[in-house]
This record gives C-alpha cells, sequence and structure tokens, in this order.
C-alpha cells in the first residue's frame, strides 16, 4: 500500500513537470516569434523610411543645386561684359588722368549697386588693384595686391575663372568670377566680381534638413548650421591642408573634421551616418543621425549636401516595434481570456439546466409584455406622423406666406421708389433727345467728329439707363433659395443705386467704406440686397431734415464673421424701443410710410443666412444696425483703399 501511494505520488509529479515544461517551451516560443517579428517590423520600416526619405531628399536637393545655378548665373557674364569697356584698357595702359580714375571707380561702383554684386574691382598685369567699386569706404580694395589669387593666375592666362576664398581685406565670404581684359591679343589685366554668399545661408535658414556646399577639397563654407563652416567632412592630409592655409581661403584654426562616429554607405550614392554633438553643462555628449545625399556643380567646383536628420523615422521605428508589442500583448491576453472564458463556460453549463425554466417563463411574460407594449407604439407612432405631417403642411404654409410677404414688401418699396427712378430716366431720355438732334443737326451739316460725339454720349446714357433696370430687376425677382459667395461691395453698391433715386430730395451723404471686392458673404444676394435696401432706406428717412445728413456703411472682417453696418445721423432709436424694434408691425413712423414688418423680415432673412441682425444707437448721433454673416471661403482685408458715394 505504502509502495503504491510512492508510485502514483511520483507519476502525478511527472505529469505536473511535463505540464511545467511544455508551458515555458510555449513561453520561450512564443517570445523568440515577438522579437523576430518586432526585428522584421523595425528593419522594414526603416528600410521604406530611409527610401522615402532619399526619393523626396534628392528632389529637395535638386531645387537647392537649382536655386545655386540661377544664383551664380546671373554673374557669370558680368566680368566679361566689363572687360569691353574702354575706360578699363585706358586705365591699365597706365592714363594718369586723375577725373578718369574717379569717374571709372564710380562707373565700377554703379554697376556693382545695380548687379547687386558685392564688390567689383580691376587689377593690372601684377596683381595690383588699381579701381574698386569700395573705393571710397575702409578698408578699399585699391592698393591691395590679390596676385596670391589662383582667380588671378588663371585670368592672366586668358581663361575665365571662378574661385571661392575668404576675402583678406574685408574677411568676408564672397564668390570670384575673375576674366582678363584684353586690347586686341594683349592680356593688360583682369576685372573680378565678388558675390556675396551669406544671402544664400539666411534664405535656407530654418530649414528641417541640414544644407552643406564643399569645395573641392571637401572643405564646408556655406551652412545652415554655423558650427559646421571651414570644416571638412573627412580629416585632410597633410599637404592638402598646408596648401589650403597657404592660399588664405580660409580663416587660422579652420579645417577640422566633422566628428563622424560611423557611416553606412546604401549604395544609391547616399549615407547613413552619425554625427557627434557637442557637450553641454550637465549632459555627455550624443549621436544625431542623418541621411547624406550629395549632388556634384562641376561648373563651380562645388558639392552640394543634404543632411536630413533621422529622429523622425527613429520614432517612427520606435511606434511600430511599440504597435507590434501591443498586438502581441493583446493577442496574449486575448489568449488568456480564452482560456480562462474556456473554463467559466464548463461552470456555466452547470446552471443552465436549473435555470432554464425560469428562462422559458420570463421569456413567455416578455412576449407578452412586448406584444403589449408594441400595440401602444403603433398607435403613439401614427399619431406622432399625423402630427408630422400637420407641422410639415403648417410649416410650408408659413414659408409660402412669408415668401410672398416678402415679395410684397419689395414690390411696396419699388413703388415708392418709382417716383425717383422715374426723375433718373427722364433726365437721361431728355438728354438722349437733345444729342439725338444735334447729331441729326451735325450729319446735315457733315461735322461727322461732333456728330460722332453725340452719339457716344447717347450710347454711355443709354448704359446708365440699362443698369438702373437691371438693378431693379434683380430686386423685384423672388429670392433663389440658394447660397452663395456674394460680394460685399457689389451688393451695398447696388443697394445705394436702387435708394439713392428715391431720396435724392434729402442731399444726404452716403458714405460707403467697404475694403477690397474679394471680400465675400456666403448670402443669398437678392435677400441680402433687400434686407440693406431697408436698413439704407430707414436711415436715409431718419436723417430727413438734419443740418447734415450722414449714412455710413462700412465693413470688417474678423474670425470668419463679416460685420456690416449702417449708421446714421439720425436722432437715433429711444431706450424703450430697442427691445421691441424687431417685433412685427411694430412702428414709430406714421401709418402712410408702413406697416411696422420692414425690419421683422430683414431679421428674418439674415437668421435664415446663418447671421444675426441687431439694434443699437450709434456715435454718429442717430441709430446703429449690424448685420453679421459667415465670411466666403478664405476673405480677407485686401489694401486697397475705401471708396466713398454721395447721394
Amino acid at each position: 500500500m505504502i509502495g503504491l501511494g510512492v508510485g502514483q505520488g511520483r507519476t502525478g509529479l511527472v505529469k505536473l513537470a511535463g505540464i511545467g515544461f511544455y508551458r515555458w517551451a510555449a513561453i520561450v516560443a512564443l517570445a523568440l516569434c515577438y522579437l523576430l517579428v518586432a526585428w522584421q517590423t523595425a528593419d522594414r520600416v526603416w528600410d521604406l523610411g530611409i527610401a522615402s526619405l532619399a526619393k523626396s531628399g534628392q528632389r529637395r536637393l535638386n531645387l537647392y543645386v537649382t536655386h545655386l545655378r540661377g544664383q551664380l548665373g546671373k554673374y557669370e557674364y558680368l566680368p566679361e561684359l566689363i572687360s569691353t569697356d574702354e575706360r578699363l584698357i585706358a586705365r591699365l595702359r597706365g592714363s594718369p588722368d586723375s577725373d578718369r580714375i574717379v569717374a571709372l571707380n564710380r562707373y565700377l561702383e554703379e554697376v556693382n549697386l545695380v548687379s547687386d554684386a558685392a564688390d567689383i574691382y580691376l587689377m593690372n598685369r601684377d596683381g595690383l588693384t588699381i579701381a574698386a567699386s569700395n573705393w571710397a569706404s575702409e578698408p578699399t580694395f585699391v592698393g591691395q595686391n590679390f596676385s596670391f589669387r589662383p582667380y588671378f593666375r588663371e585670368a592672366m592666362r586668358g581663361k575665365p575663372s571662378r574661385y571661392f576664398a575668404l576675402g583678406t581685406t574685408s574677411l568676408k565670404r564672397g564668390y570670384y568670377f575673375a576674366y582678363p581684359v584684353r586690347d586686341r591679343d594683349e592680356i593688360l589685366g583682369a576685372i573680378v566680381v565678388k558675390v556675396d554668399l551669406s544671402e544664400i545661408e539666411t534664405n535656407w535658414s530654418g530649414l528641417r534638413e541640414e544644407v552643406v556646399i564643399a569645395d573641392p577639397d571637401g572643405v564646408i563654407f556655406v551652412t545652415t548650421r554655423p558650427e559646421w563652416r571651414y570644416r571638412t567632412l573627412s580629416p585632410l592630409r597633410g599637404q592638402l591642408r598646408e596648401r589650403i592655409l597657404a592660399s588664405r581661403r580660409y580663416p587660422p584654426g579652420s579645417l577640422k573634421a566633422l566628428p563622424v562616429r560611423s557611416s553606412v554607405d546604401r549604395g544609391d550614392g547616399s549615407r547613413v551616418i552619425a554625427l557627434e554633438l557637442g557637450t553641454t553643462e550637465g549632459r555627455r555628449s550624443e549621436s544625431r543621425y542623418y541621411l547624406l545625399q550629395k549632388q556634384a556643380m562641376p561648373e563651380a567646383g562645388w558639392t552640394v549636401y543634404l543632411l536630413a536628420p533621422l529622429e523622425q523615422l527613429q520614432q517612427q521605428v520606435l511606434q511600430a516595434v511599440t504597435i507590434v508589442t501591443a498586438i502581441a500583448l493583446a493577442l496574449l491576453f486575448l489568449g488568456l481570456g480564452l482560456r480562462q472564458r474556456y473554463k467559466r463556460r464548463m461552470e456555466r453549463a452547470r446552471f443552465e439546466a436549473r435555470t432554464r425554466d425560469n428562462l422559458r417563463r420570463a421569456r413567455d411574460e416578455l412576449e407578452q409584455r412586448v406584444e403589449e407594449r408594441t400595440a401602444d407604439l403603433s398607435a403613439s407612432n401614427k399619431r406622432l406622423s399625423e402630427e408630422i405631417e400637420e407641422r410639415m403642411r403648417t410649416e410650408a404654409e408659413l414659408r409660402n406666406t412669408q415668401d410672398e410677404l416678402i415679395q410684397a414688401a419689395k414690390l411696396a418699396t419699388l413703388g415708392q421708389m418709382a417716383a425717383g427712378i422715374s426723375h433718373e430716366l427722364n433726365q437721361p431720355l431728355a438728354a438722349i433727345r437733345s444729342y439725338a438732334d444735334n447729331g441729326q443737326a451735325l450729319l446735315e451739316r457733315n461735322r461727322l467728329q461732333e456728330a460722332r460725339w453725340n452719339l457716344e454720349q447717347i450710347s454711355e446714357l443709354t448704359g446708365r439707363m440699362a443698369r438702373i433696370g437691371s438693378q431693379l430687376k434683380i430686386f423685384s425677382r423672388k429670392r433663389s433659395g440658394q447660397i452663395g459667395d456674394v460680394s460685399v461691395k457689389g451688393v451695398v453698391e447696388a443697394s445705394c443705386a436702387i435708394v439713392t433715386p428715391r431720396f435724392k430730395h434729402i442731399q444726404a451723404e452716403i458714405r460707403v467704406e467697404v475694403p477690397a471686392e474679394q471680400l465675400s458673404v456666403r448670402a443669398d444676394e437678392v435677400l441680402l440686397q433687400q434686407v440693406l435696401v431697408n436698413l439704407i432706406g430707414n436711415a436715409l428717412q431718419a436723417v430727413d431734415g438734419e443740418a447734415a445728413p450722414l449714412v455710413w456703411i462700412h465693413a470688417s472682417i474678423a474670425e470668419g464673421q463679416i460685420s456690416l453696418i449702417v449708421e446714421d445721423s439720425g436722432s437715433g432709436i429711444a431706450d424703450e424701443h430697442i427691445d421691441r424694434i424687431f417685433d412685427p408691425f411694430f412702428t414709430t413712423k406714421d401709418a402712410s410710410e408702413g406697416l411696422g414688418l420692414g425690419l421683422t423680415i430683414s431679421n428674418r432673412i439674415v437668421q435664415e443666412m446663418k447671421g444675426t441682425l441687431t439694434a443699437g444707437n450709434s456715435d454718429l448721433g442717430g441709430a446703429r444696425f449690424e448685420i453679421l454673416l459667415p465670411a466666403a471661403g478664405a476673405a480677407a482685408l485686401g489694401p486697397s483703399g475705401l471708396r466713398q458715394v454721395s447721394g
């Protein structure tokens, strides 16, 4: 018995040990799979990111090189053009005339100013500068000898030359264009144009990537990172370093190599490099990774490098690994959850038999309640549908009534304006008749030029009458129901054109201050014009009898809203009337002048166009009405002036 118990115990331990081994083996296998997937994901995201960055970087690099070529191309033919001037040859021949020397210096100064170059100077065959654009400033190149410069030696051999160096006199970086000055076949000297390259660095500053321009020896002379200037991309050998220092192209203490900690060639001409950044207080030096791409400029002997930082790509790789880790953890928790769910399902099966009868009874009761509730809901839905249909019919009738009321108000306004418009049309008609009679008489006398002038006046008058008629036609038609982009200036001028003839007897000044034509609102043009006609007409009625009647219409934009304000110099709105100003049939005018519906209709129109209409008193002493409407698109105030129209 004891032996049997011991044997069974050993068997149980072996089973437990087997279960533990398989569990740990599964955990190790899952961990290895996770590491493999994470590594493959990171490698794939890195390769795709580098390829995308290299493609976009090559495009940007082409743009930088094109910009450089354009900047240098402006000055490429300038030395050759200047070298043909006879004054240079006369000066190199040793002309002692001081007036001519001053004239030559002034000529070089003027050319330098017009071409926007840094300096222009003339050297004789010994390399001595005998004329310069900076002759009147200190320090000047006049009297300086630059025979040690390679560009001078090349020019004296009869070849145009280019060269970059740090100026020994000005201590400023410059790119030099040199060209020989000939008198027939004899080379008398060289003319040099110096171009300042600091502006290129200024234009390229603030970019996300770093741009570097290196000379044929690998020395950086233009860079968006000032601490890299006059450093090299790789260490220079002894003789090459001594030759560069002897040429005095760069300041002493320069030519140190950039701290490249690692460099990996990608095979397509680009490299991934790690640069060691400088140490800061309390921090050790750290590396920053860049994608290095380059493009040669053979005509200048330069190489342009683009260093795109890889911090964002590293973040993308980290995010991808984080996502893989999150998915792995989610799958792990899902497996644990499924395992736990299986255990609970087995436990739940034991309770299903006992609860089945209770669920059946509860289901029967629930079905009965659902049937009763469904019947109640059906009856309620039927009543609600009937109420909705009735409300829709009522709203349609109300909308039609409102549209008819708006149209009636517009036609009533047109009737009131008939007298003024008639007067406006009678004057052109009388003038047309007079010009026609004059033209007939002039034609009979063969005075064709004067007859043509009379016909031109008739054409202008008929155009004026057509514009008046077109404004009335637009104002009188029903609204389109469509919201669109409406020019504020255009609708204000059209409204003034409609209202002005009616109130011409008041002799009021209508001051319109609306910014540029592109200031537009989202509105119905016809309805917005009706609102403005009503507000401007009310303002003109309010200033009737004033000593200096003034109606001021102005607009502005702020935070996507356009404010259109109509103010007058009348007596204003009484405090007790401001709260009731938009109530239907409320008016302070005589019954013959209106029913009190104009402002009510205007307020409703502005609300339908997603705007607001507010009333108050103006600093001018009269009433002030402000319309706020959404701006159309990217509406903005332009720089144009304001227009004033007098009525």
